[in-house]
């Protein structure tokens, strides 16, 4: 497990959609681990419920498709109304191609054999799903004059990659979102940066099938906390429109520093 950043995240309120698992429980962990308030969110409203527990005192589950615009807009409301604002959303629900192949290192398929629906599933819940969320917090984030927004992202050979229709050409479009929308933020009160684990890892998106070898080189999701948790700190006020890779974040803020 990834070393977490010494950082005190008390009065942090924060939002994790896809929170529940994978990345996003690694990373809604952190952040509470940190003293964050964290909200994580999830199409399952007793899942989420459940992870909120298990993060701890102050913490809180909301369900939210991140596909419905007015889902989105009354989870928004009533995190406000909790919370009375939001200091960082991070962008990272999404489902992955084990959804259109549940084979898809071993028999991957050719995009003209992807179904339409779990194409539109896909693109909606990670790029849409982005959209829509950055598009009901960012608003109330410039009003309250501050606010951060990381989103999340993949390796762009991960975007290209054969077989990978959808899952790849959706983080290629959520990351040439978060490109538009931090240049769209600069100059701003509210940061938005782009964050990418920096290689494929051991979540429930990786087939059973796979090799014991092939496992064992899987990155732990842990790998996010430093990162998210340092995104979210004081240290980070004044970063923008900047690409963090997990798997590279130690050698990259020592050369920031510097």
């Amino acid at each position: 497990m990834s070393k977490l950043i010494a950082t005190d995240l008390h009065g942090v309120r924060t939002l994790v959609t896809g929170g529940t698992s994978g990345l996003g429980r690694a990373m809604a962990e952190a952040l509470a681990l940190a003293g964050a308030r964290v909200v994580v969110t999830s199409r399952d409203p007793q899942r989420a419920q459940d992870v909120a527990r298990d993060l701890g005192t102050g913490a809180l589950g909301r369900a939210m498709d991140v596909r419905d615009p007015e889902m989105v807009i009354t989870a928004v409301d009533e995190i406000y109304a909790r919370l009375g604002g939001l200091d960082l959303l991070v962008c990272n629900a999404g489902v992955g191609m084990r959804t259109v192949n549940p084979r898809f290192l071993s028999e991957p398929q050719p995009f003209w054999e992807v179904s339409p629906d779990g194409f539109r599933n896909v693109v909606d819940t990670k790029f849409i799903g982005t959209f829509l969320v950055a598009r009901a917090v960012v608003p109330r984030m410039l009003k309250a004059n501050g606010g951060r927004v990381v989103v999340i992202s993949m390796n762009t050979e991960t975007m290209t990659r054969p077989g990978f229709v959808p899952y790849g050409p959706s983080g290629a479009a959520v990351e040439a979102l978060a490109h538009v929308m931090a240049a769209d933020l600069m100059g701003t009160s509210v940061k938005l940066n782009i964050l990418l684990p920096g290689g494929a890892s051991a979540t429930g998106m990786i087939p059973d099938e796979v090799s014991p070898e092939v496992r064992a080189r899987l990155l732990d999701p842990a790998i996010m906390g430093p990162p998210i948790v340092w995104l979210a700190s004081p240290e980070a006020a004044d970063v923008h429109g900047r690409r963090v890779t997990a798997t590279e974040f130690g050698e990259w803020r020592m050369h920031r520093a510097r």
